[in-house]
């Protein structure tokens, strides 16, 4: 899981408690968690295979309530429902699958989709203050440093429109403002007049 981890998962069990595993959520697209990150913890029991997990998750997305077990097939609430052969590639691919839906269960919860995009992302600041996440996921880390040196570059290097204005800019040329037929017809006449009194002095 570590060495291959599937799409927008990363997954690695804490040092001190091999039973104890948290994961990190990330890069969902299309939906109300886009640029978010998600942290959470599966809690495997001295029975596992045989017994499912506790799940998780310690991140605020707006979809689960924090450090509350959830009702879900593949958790502890449902251990008749439980496979032995899902691992954690399928628990988690399960729990992200389920995140995209609106069904409510035990420790779940209702808020607004601009409530979960505000908190999606508010999630890069939220994990990096806990010590566990920083030490487990230093993809993760990477990642969002990255972002957040595009988005300062992003900031200096960006063209703000200028706005718009009634004022001439020096590219307009003076014919194509108000009343420049009249303008036009001065010039030419008072040429026209210049050059008739030119041919008439040479012509006397």
């Amino acid at each position: 899981m570590k060495k291959s981890p599937p799409p927008h998962i990363f997954a690695a069990p804490l040092p001190s408690n091999i039973l104890e595993w948290r994961f990190c959520v990330y890069g969902l697209k299309d939906c109300d968690y886009e640029g978010g990150y998600y942290h959470g913890k599966l809690i495997f029991p001295e029975g596992y295979p045989f017994k499912p997990p506790g799940i998780m998750m310690l991140t605020p997305s707006g979809r689960f309530q924090c450090a509350t077990r959830l009702c879900l097939s593949m958790s502890d609430f449902h251990p008749d429902q439980w496979n032995p052969t899902w691992g954690v590639e399928s628990i988690l691919k399960g729990l992200v699958s389920f995140m995209c839906e609106t069904t409510q269960t035990a420790g779940s919860i209702n808020t607004s989709s601009g409530e979960k995009k505000k908190l999606a992302i508010s999630s890069a600041d939220f994990n990096l203050k806990d010590p566990n996440f920083c030490e487990l996921f230093p993809e993760v880390l990477e990642m969002i440093e990255a972002e957040r040196k595009q988005k300062e570059t992003a900031k200096k290097t960006g063209v703000v429109e200028p706005a718009q204005t009634t004022t001439q800019t020096p590219t307009e040329s003076v014919f194509e403002t108000p009343g420049s037929n009249l303008i036009l017809f001065m010039v030419v006449g008072v040429f026209a007049y210049l050059v008739s009194t030119i041919i008439a002095q040479v012509e006397s």
